[in-house]
């Protein structure tokens, strides 16, 4: 079957009884947070902190959340709420230091510009990066080792196919099957997280899951 956006994550959070959405939005987002925050000098125990506090900003604020794509994404809604949480984390060091209060981290605050686009940018990357290996590392299994070795070294590692063919034993014909195969159940994964229909492996994602 295939996901509608009544069965994406972001909208079954809306209950905030569907345990198994909830912990996948966890497993998900909340290492991104917590990069995000280290990125920008905040201590282990401070980022771990402001990751708390944004998921249960996102509970507390997904039902007023529009999925309208004309309204920006899910991730960047999320993201600002990150963004703020940090921008007034710091902001309270500044007044009464604490924790992480560091030069460092006021010196920061004092720069911290209205718009953050490149630490956006690098957020939609990471995300990117890990729903990649999340879903290949919940799908794998689904499949013979051929048929995953056919899809990630033509698909991911970008080798002929007529050499992984050769590799793997097999006619180009079923190495072009396989790849469309599991191709085809990562996008599933992925839409069923993110809504996002356009989902291609590349390059990057080579260290998820060999």
């Amino acid at each position: 079957m295939e996901p509608t956006t009544r069965h994406s994550l972001v909208l079954r959070l809306r209950n905030l009884d569907d345990e198994a959405a909830w912990t996948d939005f966890v497993e998900l987002y909340e290492p991104l947070i917590y990069d995000l925050m280290r990125k920008k000098g905040l201590q282990d125990a401070d980022a771990r902190d402001l990751c708390q506090d944004a998921l249960r900003a996102v509970a507390g604020a997904i039902e007023r959340w529009d999925p309208d794509p004309a309204k920006g994404s899910f991730r960047g809604w999320l993201f600002r709420i990150a963004r703020n949480l940090m921008i007034n984390f710091l902001s309270a060091q500044r007044r009464q230091p604490r924790g992480s209060g560091s030069t460092s981290v006021q010196e920061l605050l004092e720069a911290q510009p209205a718009a953050d686009d490149q630490a956006e940018a690098e957020f939609e990357v990471e995300f990117k990066r890990r729903t990649f290996r999340l879903a290949a590392d919940q799908v794998r299994g689904e499949f013979a080792p051929a048929t995953w070795q056919a899809f990630w070294r033509t698909g991911v590692e970008q080798k002929p196919i007529a050499d992984v063919a050769r590799e793997l034993g097999l006619s180009a014909g079923a190495v072009y099957i396989a790849r469309s195969r599991v191709l085809a159940r990562l996008r599933q994964r992925v839409e069923q997280w993110t809504q996002d229909s356009g989902f291609q492996p590349g390059v990057d994602d080579h260290e998820a899951a060999m």
